[in-house]
């Protein structure tokens, strides 16, 4: 397993842009099964999860050709049906979370599916149940192989299409069951879908290709089934993950940065919340400059009790940035509750900062409250290891602030998220060697 060492405790100055966004790759890569035409989509991120997944589909005789950095054509008109129920390929779903983006095309176009269990990051339970259920609505038929451990999922004529009310607004579940059914026949109407940028990314590539969906950007999405899809060329969103890490990074650094081209409008409320725990930042057309600041102050709710922040689904606060949050909160001055509600272990990682000296509580695996140290007390280097890719990235955050020489091992889990990420932050100023 690969390891960052991290001198702790160097200013950071410059520009750094994003990469691209790591959530939406998965679902748009995924929908190129559904036509045998050309696909070309640009601003890939070329991180572990996205080559992982771009080797499946080339497992399953997808063509894919990398026309320049971050920019590949895809063309799925041979694709090997036979190998997609082979027990190689249920393994290989097994061991990439993002598989399951795979299921709704291959189930909407060649008729059958396995749905394994997917591997991925260690922060509890993750159901799967919105997306089963969604695809049993149109009108599958699944059956447990308890040898593979796995779902097969088969469609005796041709999907139709159904009104249905998710039982949460489940990104993936949403993707996932558009994705099935824009090939279905008839109508289908999901109430509770997820709404997130990425989500709308996809429904308007699929609509490019020739689906028929409305009502993109709310909660209620209709689609309405096509014979067809055909090719398309495609644009990728900055990830807004990476760019509240850099927020965060800068703040806990104490530095001044530019993030260039971060596609303001559809951060939602990520920068507010920021300014929630003291972080200065201006938009500067398309960029976000964060100034240099010697004290951010926790802000309080208009009682005066304490501040809370909390995930919630879009447009409310991604899960994905609250480790990155808390990390910055450590060294705010005030308290803050951090509440993690979708996630049931993803707060664990914080005994680990609690030994660099952060004063925090955990009240139970969502919940934990972050005493500040308003940088009068810098945290210490540790040797820590990433359970999961945002944990990861926020032992990263804490360890380029802390007094001394830090390791983070298991970094693979890092590299599954962030492209590059010791290079693109060594430019800035930091200190970081991969062993």
């Amino acid at each position: 397993m690969g390891q960052f060492i991290i001198e702790g405790g160097h200013k950071l100055s410059g520009e750094i842009t994003p990469q691209g966004a790591k959530n939406e790759a998965l679902e748009v890569i995924s929908a190129v099964l559904l036509t045998a035409e050309t696909v070309t989509i640009s601003n890939i991120p070329e991180i572990l999860d996205v080559k992982n997944l771009m080797g499946l589909l080339e497992s399953m005789g997808v063509k894919i050709t990398r026309l320049g950095e971050g920019t590949y054509s895809f063309r799925a008109d041979e694709v090997d049906t036979s190998y997609i129920e082979t027990e190689e390929f249920v393994r290989k779903c097994a061991a990439l979370r993002g598989s399951v983006m795979v299921v709704g095309p291959l189930l909407g176009r060649f008729g059958h599916a396995w749905f394994a269990k997917p591997g991925g990051d260690k922060i509890g339970r993750r159901r799967v149940d919105t997306h089963l259920q969604g695809m049993l609505n149109l009108g599958a038929q699944m059956d447990y192989d308890p040898q593979r451990r796995a779902y097969h999922l088969t469609q005796k004529d041709r999907l139709t299409g159904k009104y249905m009310l998710l039982d949460e607004a489940s990104v993936t579940g949403t993707a996932n069951i558009v994705m099935a059914a824009v090939l279905a026949k008839g109508t289908t109407t999901i109430y509770n879908a997820a709404c997130e940028p990425y989500v709308q990314q996809l429904c308007r590539m699929l609509n490019r290709m020739g689906a028929f969906i409305d009502g993109v950007g709310s909660n209620l999405l209709r689609i309405h089934g096509v014979e067809r899809l055909s090719g398309t060329n495609h644009t990728i969103l900055p990830d807004m993950i990476e760019v509240g890490s850099f927020i965060g990074m800068a703040a806990l650094n104490q530095s001044s940065i530019t993030i260039k081209n971060v596609n303001y409008r559809n951060l939602g409320i990520i920068p507010d919340q920021f300014r929630r725990l003291g972080v200065k930042l201006e938009q500067r057309g398309d960029d976000i400059f964060i100034p240099e600041q010697d004290s951010y102050e926790i802000e309080s709710f208009l009682d005066g009790s304490i501040m809370t922040i909390a995930d919630a689904t879009w447009p409310g606060l991604t899960p994905d940035l609250l480790s990155v949050m808390l990390v910055v909160a450590t060294q705010c001055k005030g308290s803050v509750l951090i509440h993690q509600k979708m996630f049931e272990s993803r707060l664990f990682f914080v005994d680990k900062l609690i030994d660099m000296g952060a004063q925090i509580i955990l009240c139970d695996p969502h919940r934990a409250v972050v005493i500040g140290h308003d940088h009068r007390i810098q945290l210490k280097a540790s040797r820590l290891v990433s359970p999961d890719i945002r944990a990861g990235i926020a032992m990263l955050i804490a360890a380029m602030s802390a007094r001394g020489t830090s390791t983070i091992d298991n970094i693979e889990q890092i590299d599954r998220g962030y492209e590059n990420i010791e290079l693109r932050l060594n430019a800035l100023g930091a200190h970081i060697t991969r062993a």
